[in-house]
């Protein structure tokens, strides 16, 4: 999840991106090579379906002790809320996103998106009594829980299974980031992949769909590790993607590893290259929710271009155009005859088994199975 305050929710978090008409533009541009989040709801509803991001006033278990203590390196955990952690109420938040929306759509119908922090890390009755608040209004039609893959018990897998149940929209975005545990370690994430993989299986289990966080540009990673993390991802089973840059904010440690030239954030370019290289691999029926990210102005030291949502968007669209590509256009899966390629886990495998036998397969890099595919809409 982005570190954004909740001063700048209506300027930078996921309710600018589907208020925006400019937005609009790009994202039907988009739709012509890749797999919007946006077009998959028109679809699915008939008319556009769009996001408020809300702070519930939870916390994290690695922030609080639980976990860790200090959250992941990459995190600004005051960049949330500058001024106090006193969110306004679930309906307030509702309404101002409403009017914001409104402002330059004529949209009817809403998904609540429960995004700063840890959105299932509370009692499954606190958690219950939250989201019923948000779904009682008449226009929310669903829900998107933003949440770590370790903060996801059985009893929240249920109850999100009874939203579903009754008709209701409902994601489950976890924030894997990286399938490399050495790397998760690296940022202080508290969780690896195993619980990923435990989480994200149990969940499609149930028919709830699951969308996986990934940033691009992690310390000590490179193209062959964002390719891997994809494939991982994808033999896993996924149902939606996010794709950020890695943002270098203020007060963070990763903030000081960069003034003292121990990392090293990707260029403009660089990403716009790794993302199309990344979209070209996922196959077309996953839903991309996002393909790049914003931190608010007042805290990002680095890398100043990731500011520039639209130039990113349009740099990501011009660069499939130019190659005559679009999502799904090349795919990767591992191959063998255990069931690392065949995107679910396969018993007697355990979750952290799996995770395993992944890794070492991207890892060895002679195991993989290049095809090159062309998919005909």
């Amino acid at each position: 999840m982005l570190p954004f305050g909740l001063k700048h929710w209506a300027q930078h978090a996921s309710l600018s991106r589907i208020a925006d008409p400019q937005f609009e533009v790009i994202q039907m541009v988009l739709s012509d090579r890749i797999h919007t989040y946006g077009q998959h709801l028109l679809r699915r509803y008939g008319e556009r379906v769009h996001k408020i991001a809300l702070d519930a006033g939870l916390t994290c278990p690695n922030r609080d002790g639980s976990k860790g203590i200090g959250g992941c390196t990459f995190c600004n955990n005051d960049s949330f809320s500058p001024n106090g952690r006193t969110p306004p109420t679930l309906h307030e938040q509702l309404e101002s996103g409403r009017r914001a929306i409104r402002r330059r759509t004529r949209a009817t119908k809403f998904i609540a998106y429960f995004q700063a922090y840890t959105n299932t890390y509370a009692k499954v009755e606190q958690l219950r009594a939250m989201y019923e608040e948000v779904l009682q209004e008449p226009d929310v039609i669903g829900l998107s829980i933003g949440t770590r893959p370790d903060c996801v018990p059985s009893e929240v897998l249920d109850l999100l299974d009874e939203f579903r149940a009754r008709g209701l929209e409902v994601v489950l975005e976890l924030g894997l980031q990286s399938a490399f545990d050495e790397t998760l370690r690296r940022v202080n994430r508290g969780h690896g992949l195993a619980e990923y993989v435990a989480t994200a299986t149990a969940a499609r289990q149930r028919g709830i769909p699951v969308c996986a966080h990934l940033i691009v540009g992690l310390p000590g990673e490179d193209e062959a590790h964002y390719h891997a993390t994809l494939d991982t991802v994808l033999d896993i089973g996924v149902d939606g993607l996010k794709l950020h840059p890695l943002h270098v904010v203020k007060h963070t440690l990763l903030a000081q590893e960069w003034r003292r030239g121990k990392y090293t954030p990707l260029d403009r370019e660089e990403y716009i290259r790794i993302a199309a290289d990344l979209i070209e691999r996922t196959p077309e029926h996953i839903v991309y929710h996002r393909v790049t990210g914003t931190s608010p102005k007042e805290i990002l030291l680095a890398p100043e271009w990731s500011s520039q949502k639209w130039n990113i968007l349009n740099g990501i669209e011009r660069e499939l155009r130019q190659r005559d590509s679009r999502q799904g256009a090349a795919t990767t899966r591992c191959g063998g005859a255990d069931g690392c390629g065949s995107g679910r886990l396969q018993p007697p495998l355990t979750p952290g088994a799996f995770a395993e036998m992944c890794r070492r397969r991207h890892l060895a890099g002679s195991t993989l199975i290049f095809k090159e595919l062309r998919h005909v809409a």
